[in-house]
């Protein structure tokens, strides 16, 4: 069994273009299934996260491909339009 707290240390990666999109920040839970139904990936801070950030992501489980050692591949297949959620 996976712990959510080992996910958050695992990067992200899209298969789509091979770009790592960041780490896990928060989740999204079927309480009632007792399922992940999403994840989200905190938009990368500017200039030391002060003044703006990027708009995080929502990736859907049904979008992860692959859980590894290291990282998580998921297949975003628009991933500027899926960044501006």
């Amino acid at each position: 069994m996976l712990k959510t707290s080992e996910l958050r240390l695992k990067d992200v990666v899209n298969v789509v273009d091979g770009r790592r999109l960041g780490m896990i920040a928060d989740f999204d839970l079927d309480l009632e299934a007792g399922q992940i139904k999403a994840f989200v990936i905190s938009g990368q801070g500017r200039l030391l996260g002060l003044f703006s950030k990027d708009r995080d992501t929502l990736v859907q489980w049904q979008q992860v491909e692959k859980i590894g050692e290291d990282v998580v591949l998921v297949r975003v297949e628009n991933y500027s339009e899926a960044a501006s959620r």
